[in-house]
């Protein structure tokens, strides 16, 4: 198909650039949105063939997506088009400094999510002093890691020879450090994971708000 003869061109592309040693170093930097960048209440209504109908979180999403289409279930993504009482996720923080820092040029979103979603994420993180290109924020509208990790080797075919990449998901991060591996190019791959002393802080102020016991005790 012209999916895969694509997929084939940037991987020899990729590989050309990667033993070019005299490439300059062009770095990227490229985040999941759900549980990476923020959390959200937004929902996918999954109808299964025999007519059940059940909600999934994006994270379940990401999981089950191929298993429950195999089965014959159909998905509405209305919910997921939006940013539904979306707050800051664990690396929102580092990724403010790094923007404020270096700018956002060589930095993307890479979701699960639908395109449609697109402008919704980019409002969401302008909201919270995130301040993305518009270009940069990637609905691919596929739940698979091999999704992600092709992307990223279309990235490679371009010059980027410097990967930083970060997403929730254990199966999306595999599958991008066996994609860029064989490439022999630079990498950082890590999975976002919500740190103990944030949920720490946020059960010290419902302490706080019910019992008058200051947080910081």
């Amino acid at each position: 198909s012209d999916k895969i003869l694509n997929d084939l061109n940037n991987y020899d592309k990729a590989l050309r650039n990667a033993r070019n040693l005299k490439a300059p170093k062009k770095g990227i930097s490229v985040f999941d949105f759900d549980d990476t960048l923020a959390t959200t209440k937004s929902k996918i209504i999954v109808t299964m063939a025999d007519g059940k109908v059940k909600e999934i979180t994006p994270a379940e999403f990401a999981k089950l997506h191929s298993k429950l289409e195999s089965e014959g279930a159909t998905f509405d993504f209305s919910q997921f088009n939006e940013v539904i009482d979306g707050k800051p996720g664990p690396l929102a923080a580092k990724l403010k400094k790094a923007i404020d820092k270096f700018g956002n040029k060589d930095v993307f979103v890479l979701t699960a999510r639908p395109a449609a979603s697109e402008q919704a994420i980019y409002e969401f993180l302008k909201s919270q002093g995130l301040e993305f290109k518009r270009d940069n924020i990637i609905g691919l509208g596929n739940s698979t890691g091999e999704a992600k990790a092709q992307w990223l080797v279309s990235k490679a075919a371009e010059g980027y020879n410097d990967f930083y990449f970060a997403d929730d998901a254990i199966a999306n991060v595999k599958a991008v450090k066996d994609a860029l591996g064989p490439l022999d190019i630079k990498s950082k791959i890590q999975q976002a994971k919500v740190r103990y002393s944030i949920l720490s802080n946020e059960f010290n102020d419902i302490i706080e708000k019910n019992t008058g016991i200051a947080a910081f005790k």
